[in-house]
């Protein structure tokens, strides 16, 4: 069976309100095997309304609708449905008797409008709602071609709509056949590469039309890869996921770093609690991101030291002890520096090379790389930690510079300094979270060698 949700109201339509309903309704439907193929939203206008619902009932075998069962002038679902199905409403006296119930408990005089909410499509069944005046409507509708669609109206209060949901429209589902067979969902992440570049990495699992599902999507950085079983059994759905994520983990690698609801700060610190290692971290350009997400990753365990946050020049100098004005150190040792190897990827930090009186503080690349290293370091030694990630300032905006400026990274152990820089370019909306991501990414991948 095929499903559709619809979303009636102005209110909905014009972006007001978020509507909330239809992703509840679509798990729900899911849980009982149903699949559901659209979502639709309509404004209250009736002839809208009569072309969206008969649209729905040539596509879709099961359609939920929320809203649009008041008693007030621009509540047309009832009216709506009359005239989609061609069919005349006629008045249900029991659930008249009903609502006219509800007010008096309440103490309140039932205004003469709300008893249009008691009048139905004719051959329409009445869907109970316990605590509301706004019985949902249950019609069946025949096609030509297929088996009836089956359309159940439910209210837009969300409380009336999920008890009526459990309350009734669960068990006429598992009625028609609902409930037979399961669809079961495993989400994995990645994180390193494009989503395009990630997904031409497994051309044939993304493919149309093969079981189980694969899709792709990007949520702020991050790749996540959907794989979908429909089964008998929820065991049998996962049996037949798990060869596609056995793949997917195969051919994508180190670029896999999770499942489900995990991020890359909660990779992070399972490495550091399988290998019983400590980490802290000292952020300029992030502003303290970094130490949020992982502080919240590790509440209650000791793996996460602890961040700095360095708003200024003025902070770094005090971290490193240094001179209050822009003159070099002259060579000096930095204090918190562990001697590293002479490679590409480890460097010393005993001194900033380069520095000279006359140029800005941070202001040339490798006097900015240097520095970064040492702010991870000084982290370490103050910390007491067992590594320390260090990122440096966001480098300023150039429009006429032919490449993005780095943003350095900086990893301090007992080894010695690992840095890493990568171009400072994304999305505005991105422009903290993206390298937040790539620094804790840089962590992971070092402490998995």
């Amino acid at each position: 069976m095929h499903a559709e949700i619809i979303s009636i109201g102005d209110e909905i339509a014009s972006g007001q309100i978020l509507d909330t309903n239809s992703q509840w309704l679509s798990l729900r439907l899911e849980e009982l095997g149903i699949h559901v193929l659209y979502h639709a939203t309509v404004g209250d206008d009736l002839e809208a309304m009569v072309q969206v619902f008969r649209q729905a009932f040539s596509r879709s075998d099961v359609i939920v609708t929320t809203g649009g069962l008041g008693p007030t002038a621009d509540d047309l679902t009832r009216e709506a449905l009359a005239k989609a199905t061609g069919r005349k409403l006629v008045l249900d006296p029991h659930a008249l008797e009903h609502i006219r119930e509800l007010f008096a408990r309440r103490k309140r005089e039932m205004p003469k409008t709300n008893e249009v909410q008691a009048m139905f499509p004719e051959g329409s069944r009445v869907v109970h709602n316990p605590h509301g005046t706004a019985p949902g409507i249950d019609i069946e509708v025949s096609r030509c071609a297929a088996a009836p669609c089956r359309l159940f109206a439910l209210p837009g209060v969300p409380a009336e709509m999920k008890e009526m949901w459990h309350g009734t429209v669960a068990q006429e589902l598992r009625k028609m056949g609902a409930g037979r067979q399961v669809i079961k969902h495993r989400r994995i992440k990645c994180f390193g590469v494009g989503e395009s570049q990630m997904e031409a990495m497994l051309p044939d699992l993304i493919r149309r039309g093969r079981e189980p599902r694969v899709g792709i999507n990007a949520s702020d950085a991050t790749i996540i890869f959907r794989v979908t079983a429909t089964a008998a059994t929820e065991e049998a759905a996962s049996a037949a996921m798990e060869p596609v994520v056995a793949a997917i983990r195969k051919y994508l690698g180190d670029l896999v770093f999770g499942e489900e609801d995990d991020e890359l700060q909660d990779a992070v610190v399972r490495i550091l609690r399988r290998h019983n290692k400590t980490l802290a971290t000292v952020e300029r350009g992030t502003a303290g991101l970094v130490a949020d997400w992982l502080g919240s990753a590790a509440e209650g365990q000791d793996c996460y030291r602890g961040g700095l946050v360095l708003p200024g020049e003025a902070a770094v100098r005090q971290l490193l002890d240094l001179p209050a004005h822009k003159a070099a150190t002259g060579g000096r040792a930095l204090p918190g520096a562990a001697p590293g190897r002479d490679s590409p990827n480890s460097m010393s930090v005993g001194a900033i090379p380069g520095a000279t009186g006359g140029r800005g503080f941070m202001d040339a690349t490798e006097d900015v790389k240097d520095l970064v290293a040492a702010m991870a370091a000084a982290c370490r030694a103050r910390f007491g930690s067992d590594y320390a990630l260090g990122i440096g300032p966001f480098p300023k905006s150039d429009p006429a510079a032919a490449e993005p400026k780095p943003l350095f990274f900086a990893l301090a152990s007992a080894a010695g300094v690992t840095t890493k820089s990568v171009p400072f370019a994304a999305h505005p909306a991105l422009l903290k979270i993206l390298p937040a991501k790539q620094a804790l990414n840089m962590v992971r991948l070092e402490m998995m060698k």
